[in-house]
This record gives structure tokens, sequence and C-alpha cells, in this order.
């Protein structure tokens, strides 16, 4: 059996010294969870947001990753886009249409004429006295308590790390994307911050990373932290993938937002139905990382079955 090599993305030239998280006994939450994510043998299941809590305060916003901080969550996801005057804001949607009160093109507007416009809620309601999120503010908010995981947004890597540097969070900040081992691996050579593949098993340009990754782990012994494996039907092919992820000694990231990403055992399914079948099936996989739309049911179920 290989070595596994615990680095925070796969790049040759990285050593496990540069790579590795800080020393120690964790001081705080966000260490807690860095320290369970490098632990391949650690049967803590760790609970991603899905852009906060969206459900009670506008997504990607200051409110909702309080929220779920307070709830307890470990991770929370959000969404990246660059303003024409080069700020950083949290923003799923090229456009400020659907969730603030403006409209247009967030990559054609300076920040300031943002900052004009109130944020709304998922059921398009407007909140006053709010404006949009900047990364450095959610960064401020998150330090030492939460994880960050950064989905769209590895196109800007380079103002992210520089943020994250002068904050001294970089090793808070999990990124993740489809690009190809080389480039990952090109981009973020020396970097303390975490990367995740995403992996569409069940699509050709998702076969074809993974079998690049399974390459590299072959001959190096090296493999990634985590992989987010995404598919639309549970079947043989997925769960030889999933296997071939724990083996590894990487984490396995399951998104159970939507049917078509988890082969629909999915939060809604959970909620009104069984939570045993649902999550109980998504665990049996080797599932060590989940991403949620519902933080609250799902951490206390995960209590229940002695996995928080």
């Amino acid at each position: 059996m290989k070595k596994t090599v615990r680095f925070l993305f796969l790049a040759a030239a990285c050593t496990i010294l540069s790579c590795a998280p800080k020393t120690g006994a964790p001081s705080n939450k966000a260490e807690k969870v860095i320290a369970a994510i490098h632990d391949p043998s650690s049967k803590y299941v760790v609970v991603a947001c899905h852009r906060g809590d969206w459900r009670n305060y506008p997504e990607n916003s200051l409110g909702a990753i309080e929220s779920v901080i307070r709830m307890g969550a470990d991770i929370v996801e959000i969404d990246l886009k660059l303003t024409k005057d080069s700020v950083l804001v949290l923003s799923h949607d090229r456009t400020c249409n659907r969730m603030t009160t403006g409209k247009g093109d967030i990559s054609t507007m300076t920040y300031d004429s943002l900052a004009t416009f109130n944020l709304k809620t998922a059921h398009n309601v407007a909140i006053p006295g709010t404006r949009i999120t900047t990364f450095r503010e959610a960064l401020e908010l998150c330090k030492d308590r939460i994880v960050i995981n950064v989905d769209q947004g590895f196109q800007y890597y380079d103002l992210v790390v520089k943020l994250t540097d002068s904050l001294d969070m970089t090793d808070q900040i999990l990124i993740k994307g489809k690009k190809a081992r080389e480039v990952v691996a090109g981009e973020m050579e020396g970097s303390r911050m975490m990367y995740m593949p995403i992996i569409d098993i069940q699509k050709t340009r998702g076969k074809d990373l993974f079998a690049q990754y399974e390459d590299w782990y072959a001959q190096t012994g090296e493999a990634p932290l985590a992989y987010e494996v995404c598919f639309s039907i549970l079947d043989e092919e997925v769960e030889e993938c999933c296997r071939k992820v724990v083996a590894q000694g990487s984490k396995l990231w399951i998104n159970t937002l939507w049917a078509s990403l988890c082969g629909g055992y999915h939060d809604d399914a959970a909620y009104d139905g069984d939570p045993d079948e649902i999550y109980g099936k998504i665990l049996s996989l080797g599932t060590s990382m989940i991403q949620t739309d519902r933080p609250e049911f799902l951490i206390n179920w995960l209590k229940k079955k002695g996995r928080r």
C-alpha cells in the first residue's frame, strides 16, 4: 500500500514541512476543523454550509455567515466576483440582479456603486441597511472561527492569497475547482492554502480529471487532501471512485444540496423523510465532509450518530 503524503495540493516541488498544517493542539474552532481535514483517520464529519444561512439571511452575506458559525458549522462556502476597481466581493452570480436591489454586471461596476444597493433574500425581499460583502469583511468575520471554502474564485487566486496572507488566514481557506493537476500545482506552489479537485465522475471530463490524480498518486504516493465527488446516479462506478478516494487517504466531500449532485440522496429528502436512510447512505460511501443547505438539521443528526 502506498504511503499517502498529506499535501495541501499536488505540487512535486512542495515539501511536507511547507504544506503541513500548524502543529500543536488546536487553539480555536478553525484549527480544529483544519486538523480534522488533515487527519484521514478522523471520524469527525465536517459540515460545510452553502452560501451561509441563506434561508434566514441574504446568501453570501455577513449575517448568513455569522448564523452558520453560531450553529456550529465547520466550513462556509462562498463565491467570489471582482469589481471594476478590483475589489473581491461575495456573489454567486455574474450580475447583482438577483440578490441585490440593483442591476448590472459586477465586473463593470465599482465597489462604491454596488454598495449603494441593498441585499435581497432568496424570497426577493430587500433588507434595508445591508450591502454586498467584500471578501476582506468575510475573512475578518471568519478568522479563527470557521474555515472558508472558496467555490467560484480560483481565477482570482493571486488576489485571494494576497488578502489571506495579510490576515494570516491562508491555511484557513479551502479552494476547489476542476483544473488539471499541473495547473493547480503551478499556481499554488508553496502555498498553505488547501485545494480540492471537483470530480464529476459520470462525465467524461470528470473521469479524465480523476485519472490524472490517480496516475500521479500511483507514481508518487501523493494524494489531494480531499476530493469532491459529484454524481447523478449512485452506481458501482461512483462507489468505486469513492473507495479509491478513501484508500488514498483523502477526504471525501459529497454535496447534498441537490439530487443531481448526489444521486438523489439530498438534504430535502432527508429533511422530509428518513435522515438515516439518506445521510446514512452518504456516510456509507466513506464520506467525511458534507456540503448542505440544512446545516442545523445535519449537525444535530450527526451528533446523534456520534460523528461530531
